[in-house]
């Protein structure tokens, strides 16, 4: 029966979905996460009986058909990039991105990586790096006798020194945007890589023409909603529940099949 097949691929695709929604869960505070959704297609239909053909030797067309459908398969896993909350930190070299754009880091490859999540610190020898230790692209580089470091909102990094309280520009905090966001490919670590679905990154500063601006101090929250996945879970549950009573179903129509004398 095609029932059997047609409801297992309800329940693989009902599987992904609670495992998108579960690391939609498990990353809820995870900083600069954006959530995930799950989406399907149907599959192909088969023909009983094909739309348009004659019924009769008049020539009369059938107005409908007859097909039935295959089941469901997953079409893709998108990222929903809606901006999160920023939570203030009070961090000199805490960094949100308000608007479109990515802080770009460069990889021990020397490739570029591209990062919603802004908790820089300082390397061993005053470089701006993230928790994993990639520097900012450009680099940027504070002095050890470092004051006051503000980043304003066009990424523009100052500094005093102690004794002289004229500001001193360090550097300009770079972002990336892309085409086709969702064309970026998550390597884990808050960090994502171009493709060529996504397009090249269009590089510019902070506050210019598509891009957003730079809020020191913030952090910029996971934007998952734990109301909205808790009732996507039960929702994906309820349907995989569903799917696996159709399979019940099916068997026992066999059985009474196999039983008949």
């Amino acid at each position: 029966m095609r029932s059997l097949d047609i409801a297992g691929t309800g329940m693989q695709a009902q599987t992904t979905n609670v495992e998108t929604i579960s690391n939609n869960i498990a990353n809820m505070t995870t900083t600069g996460y954006k959530r995930r959704r799950a989406e399907f297609q149907d599959l192909i239909y088969q023909d009983l009986r094909r739309a348009g053909t004659m019924s009769s030797d008049t020539g009369d067309l059938v107005p409908a058909g007859a097909q039935i459908g295959l089941g469901v398969r997953t079409a893709g896993i998108y990222r929903i990039n809606e901006q999160g909350t920023l939570s203030q930190t009070s961090n000199a070299l805490d960094l949100a991105i308000e608007g479109r754009g990515y802080f770009q880091v460069t990889l021990p490859s020397g490739e570029y990586a591209y990062t919603r999540d802004g908790t820089f610190s300082l390397s061993e020898d005053g470089t701006i790096v993230t928790a994993d230790g990639y520097p900012l692209n450009p680099n940027i580089t504070l002095p050890n006798n470092a004051e006051n470091v503000t980043i304003d909102q066009s990424g523009q990094v100052q500094y005093t020194v102690s004794g002289d309280g004229t500001a001193q520009v360090a550097g300009q905090i770079q972002m990336s945007t892309f085409q086709n966001e969702n064309g970026l490919a998550a390597m884990g670590q808050n960090l994502f890589t171009a493709t060529t679905s996504s397009g090249d990154p269009i590089t510019g500063t902070p506050q210019s023409v598509g891009f957003g601006s730079v809020r020191q101090g913030f952090i910029e929250e996971s934007s998952v909603n734990v109301v909205t996945e808790i009732t996507d879970l039960i929702t994906a549950q309820r349907a995989y529940e569903m799917n696996s009573k159709v399979i019940t179903a099916s068997d026992e129509m066999l059985q009474t099949l196999t039983n008949l004398r």
